[in-house]
């Protein structure tokens, strides 16, 4: 390896966004960034609620199983059955969609301080970040 450094092929590395300096700013830029999103996802709280499945509350989870259990059926009868690969990989997509769409998100009650603080922190931490990518 030579002084050039071999391993980036033969070129130095100048910074971030291939700019001279800014290295500091853009990993600082990254951790407020890293703790501001910490922040706010230690203050979100999530949980699940009724299955509805297409406008339909607690009485459609049994429709999305349907293609999963036709879909098994189909590939112990032939296991190279491609109608039969579809409906199970369309049947637990559809229930992890399910799942996704029933939970529900809240952000925490908390005082205006620690909420300007959190997103104060991604906003600087954007910026920084940015500034670190410009030449200097």
């Amino acid at each position: 390896m030579s002084e050039t450094g071999g391993s980036l092929g033969g070129k130095r590395f100048e910074g971030p966004g291939g700019t001279p300096g800014g290295l500091g700013g853009a990993l600082g830029g990254v951790a407020m960034i890293a703790a501001g999103v910490y922040l706010v996802f230690s203050h979100v709280t999530v949980h699940t609620s009724f299955w509805r499945f297409l406008g339909t509350p607690g009485q459609s989870f049994g429709l999305t199983l349907l293609p999963l259990l036709v879909g098994i059926g189909a590939l112990f009868f032939n296991g190279s059955s491609r109608i039969g690969w579809v409906l199970l990989v369309g049947g637990v997509l559809l229930i992890l969609a399910g799942v996704l769409m029933n939970l529900d998100v809240y952000f925490q009650p908390t005082s205006l301080w620690n909420t300007i603080l959190m997103f104060g922190l991604i906003g600087g931490g954007v910026g920084l970040f940015a500034k670190g990518l410009r030449p200097s």
